[in-house]
């Protein structure tokens, strides 16, 4: 008992959005081609991927934590010229009115490593979120595993139900020629070809919703896939109604290690347990050490004002080199007089000047070099670590409750779908049956009807059960093959 594909040429009624993807699907499209093409363009599914790159840089940026910290800076700056005030006083008050604008550099070298159990934990708990956000792909990934080929099985499912409605609909046309036929030779009445008439009319409404079903269901799995909805294909997989021998522990063995849900959840806890290290770990002290260079220039933009301050001092002490000579001439014993010439300012002195104030941007002086080491012991901090404490073992706690609570739940969720995919395959068996008797008597009923035997409402009445077979053997041949996509969404693994 088999479900084919058929080629379909029914007219798309929407056209794509011009925002949708514009990836082609294959013109014969097998279930695998649809759920490669979704992968690569499903919206939902893509968003959980982009995931992966974030936790991939938190394990590189835990691991960086490990590393020192380096910095370099460096910094301009100018100043203007004029009076700069001191409290209440001036540089003009002080005698050094008259300043000139100044350029200014400078650069900082800085080094420094932190290290607490934090920061040592920190890889691990990355990695341990790393494996969580893999483990929700693969359950974003079976998630649309299982929508496309829910949505592959309903394109099968409105086929099969249009070609029941091409075929209901042949079926009326052969029962109108055959009241016309009789009504020629006189042994039908009008009554029976109107009767007729109207069954081919209603067949002819069947076949039109079976085929707006058919482009419903279709764009409906393209819409799963990703990409435009005005594209044309034919579904070419089969899918084969076949006996469900599986063992129950069996299928719980491989649904405990494959189950997408459950394998998150316990990504989850696996976190949780080392988000309780790390909460634990506010108790325990921090080390830091740090160290940098430092440099800076300070330049005029005129060297007037030093020069003068330089004049001034040479005259100060010239000043000075007189008073004492006055001094020691009064004596009642002199002293000899101290030679003030030597106090002269000349212009080696006013180029040292110049060139020490040539330092903008780069000839920068050199600060002292400075290390310093800390240890750092929280004593206490309010109740915070504890209260940090004791809600990262709660999350953990809970999270441990949502396993166990999943891990019985699959128990009971997959012994509900192996019974269901085993009803449902004696209900296809069943009704297969019943599709055979139907079609039996209304063979019988058509040699009757052109024997007069019976009238050609009783003719009608033999169609419409055939109709019926036809509509619930399709339907538990379909309900059997949902029955097993829901088990091995459960089981995490095809088992066709």
């Amino acid at each position: 008992m088999r479900i084919r594909a058929v080629a379909l040429a029914l007219p798309f009624l929407v056209v794509g959005s011009p925002t949708g993807a514009q990836q082609e699907v294959p013109a014969s499209l097998t279930l695998e081609a649809a759920l490669a093409v979704a992968r690569d363009n499903n919206p939902t599914y893509l968003q959980a991927v982009n995931d992966r790159s974030q936790a991939d840089w938190d394990v590189r940026q835990a691991y960086g934590q490990l590393l020192p910290s380096a910095s370099v800076s460096t910094s301009f700056s100018w100043q203007g010229s004029g009076e700069q005030q001191f409290g209440t006083l001036t540089l003009g008050d002080l005698g050094f009115g008259g300043l000139p604008s100044y350029y200014g550099s400078s650069y900082s070298l800085s080094l420094g490593y932190s290290l607490s159990w934090a920061s040592l934990l920190g890889p691990a708990r990355a990695k341990a979120d790393q494996r969580t956000t893999g483990a929700r792909i693969r359950l974003a990934e079976a998630t649309l595993h299982t929508q496309v080929t829910a949505a592959y099985l309903d394109v099968l499912r409105q086929s099969e139900g249009l070609r029941l409605a091409q075929q209901q609909l042949e079926n009326s046309g052969f029962n109108l020629r055959l009241a016309q036929g009789r009504l020629e030779v006189g042994q039908a009445t009008p009554i029976d070809v109107g009767q007729a008439e109207v069954q081919v009319g209603r067949s002819e409404v069947a076949v039109l919703q079976a085929e707006n079903a058919v482009a419903t269901a279709e764009m409906r799995l393209l819409q799963q896939m990703g990409v435009r909805v005005d594209q044309r294909f034919e579904v070419a997989t089969t899918f084969e109604l076949s006996e469900p021998n599986w063992d129950f522990e069996t299928l719980y063995t491989r649904a405990l290690g494959g189950n997408p849900t459950l394998d998150a959840r316990r990504r989850s806890k696996e976190s949780a347990d080392i988000g309780v290290s790390s909460a634990r770990s506010a108790y325990y002290p921090s080390l830091s050490v740090s160290t940098g260079l430092r440099g800076f220039t300070n330049e005029a933009s005129n060297t007037d004002f030093q020069i003068a301050q330089a004049q001034a001092q040479v005259a100060g002490q010239v000043s000075q080199c007189n008073a004492t000579n006055e001094l020691f001439r009064r004596l009642a014993d002199p002293l000899p007089a101290l030679d003030c010439t030597r106090f002269a300012f000349t212009d080696s002195q006013r180029q040292a000047i110049i060139d020490a104030n040539d330092q903008f941007p780069f000839n920068f002086q050199q600060s002292p070099l400075s290390v310093s080491v800390s240890l750092s012991v929280p004593i206490f901090q309010g109740f915070t670590r504890q209260r940090n404490l004791e809600a990262a073992r709660l999350a953990r706690d809970d999270l441990a409750q949502q396993v166990r609570e999943q891990e019985l739940a699959l128990r009971a969720d997959l012994s509900i779908a192996l019974s269901t995919v085993r009803t449902a395959y004696q209900s296809a068996l069943l009704e297969q049956r019943n599709r055979d008797l139907a079609e039996q008597q209304l063979r019988l009923a058509r040699e009757r009807y052109q024997l007069g035997a019976i009238t050609f409402v009783e003719l009608v009445d033999a169609q419409t059960v055939l109709a019926l077979a036809d509509r619930d053997r399709i339907a538990a041949i379909f309900a059997y093959h949902d029955a097993v996509t829901n088990l091995e969404a459960l089981v995490g693994a095809s088992l066709r």
